[in-house]
């Protein structure tokens, strides 16, 4: 098999939930430590830093990553999902996995993983912690997949867990409080580890503060710390200075320990997050006229902070041509499992909306995302791809418009890949 071959492959044998949803959720961890004693216990070879958390995982798990690596280690990097290429989820020193190794790890091993049914990030799981151990990497930054407990990565004992915040998403399998949803994510922290907590809100703060009691676990609350000054960070969405303060409390407490030896390693990790790890999908500009912005903010919690971002952006920008402020174009699509309604009502109304939906099954249809869309006073066209709405909006823009592309991964991941096949 190739490359496409053999992702296709494991998306069939091994069914993604961001390709099917709930039908791709395995609960417990039996097939994870049956793949890790297959496989010999690969991240027993490096130390790890786990991460979990409702929003901002990804991005906290890039800069911690970077510091790490600013700081002279072989540095892994295991997030998700990715948005262009399966190879973003698994990297050493910021460069993707091979194609050729994931070629050679299925064919390799389908013999053994067939029988057991895993899912696909069980198996994606595995594969980077035996790729981590090969390229005898350091220390690894895990990002949790969903939840914590029960979560596959969740084998791992870390020198340092980190959770970045609690709100209401998956709630069908992480329960339906922000106290049991919290429970979940703080199951990854582990017996005299020491956990970061990166905000926390009155129903959440009791519940880790149990846990790390009844584990022994030194636990520390960022948004406790005050600061002077933060670091300018090369991701600049508004969600970001919460990301640092709790990326600046974990590096203190690796510094204690002698792993980062230097404020400068800290401070260039963080400056220059994108250029080291080669993030993708953070308030990323596209282009300058039409100013173009992407983001993969796609809950409501995370729209709280993209709807104040899109409408201060959108009011900064200098007016036009003679014609007043351009306009503001919001190409828009989300998935069945997030709170359409609550995030309908955050969006700006004096935006002209393309609505579209992704190329996964989880979409929301076009039709009923317009349909409810319009019962909340947005107005808009349907668009059944993601590319048709941006050159619709793209055709309408005069130079001076700003042009916001989000709601979900997968509307983002389909705008980048459009725009790389282009590019190529």
């Amino acid at each position: 098999m190739n490359y496409s071959e053999t992702l296709e492959y494991l998306y069939t044998a091994a069914p993604a939930f961001e390709k099917v949803g709930a039908g791709a959720y395995k609960e417990g961890l039996s097939n994870t430590l049956a793949l890790d004693e297959h496989f010999h216990h690969p991240h027993h070879q490096y130390k790890t830093i786990h991460v979990a958390g409702t929003n901002g995982k990804g991005s906290t798990s890039h800069m911690l990553a970077a510091m790490l690596q600013q700081a002279g280690y072989r540095v892994g990097l295991y997030t998700s999902p990715h948005l262009v290429d399966f190879a973003e989820r698994i990297k050493v020193n910021g460069q993707p996995i091979s194609h050729q190794y994931v070629i050679d790890f299925v064919e390799r091993e389908r013999s053994f993983f067939e029988p057991l049914s895993p899912s696909f990030f069980e198996l994606a799981t595995a594969m980077a912690f035996r790729y981590f151990a090969d390229e005898h990497v350091d220390i690894a930054v895990i990002e949790v997949g969903l939840g914590g407990r029960l979560d596959c990565t969740n084998i791992i004992t870390p020198i340092l867990s980190v959770i970045t915040n609690i709100s209401f998403d998956h709630t069908g399998f992480l329960g339906d409080t922000l106290a049991k949803i919290a429970a979940e994510k703080a199951g990854i922290i582990k017996p005299h580890v020491p956990v970061v907590i990166g905000e926390y809100l009155p129903e959440t703060r009791p519940v880790f503060e149990a846990k790390a009691h009844e584990v022994n676990a030194p636990i520390t609350f960022a948004q406790d710390q005050e600061y002077s000054t933060l670091p300018d960070c090369q991701l600049k969405g508004y969600c970001q200075e919460k990301n640092v303060k709790t990326v600046l409390c974990a590096a203190k407490l690796l510094m204690e320990v002698g792993l980062i030896t230097t404020e400068n390693a800290i401070s260039e990790g963080i400056e220059h997050v994108l250029d080291i790890t080669h993030l993708r999908g953070r308030w990323e500009t596209i282009q300058e006229h039409p100013l173009v912005i992407c983001d993969i903010g796609h809950n409501l919690a995370g729209w709280q902070i993209l709807s104040t971002q899109i409408s201060e952006t959108y009011h900064s920008l200098p007016f036009g041509g003679g014609s007043g402020r351009g306009a503001l174009r919001i190409i828009f699509g989300m998935v069945d499992d997030k709170d359409l309604d609550g995030v309908l009502r955050l969006l700006p109304t004096n935006a002209e909306y393309y609505f579209t939906q992704a190329d996964t099954h989880r979409a929301i249809p076009v039709e009923h995302l317009l349909a409810e869309a319009s019962s909340v006073g947005l107005k808009g066209r349907a668009f059944h791809k993601v590319i048709d709405a941006y050159r619709a909006a793209l055709s309408d823009a005069s130079p001076s418009d700003f042009i916001f592309v989000g709601g979900s991964n997968y509307v983002v991941a389909d705008l980048l890949a459009m725009l790389e096949e282009k590019a190529q």
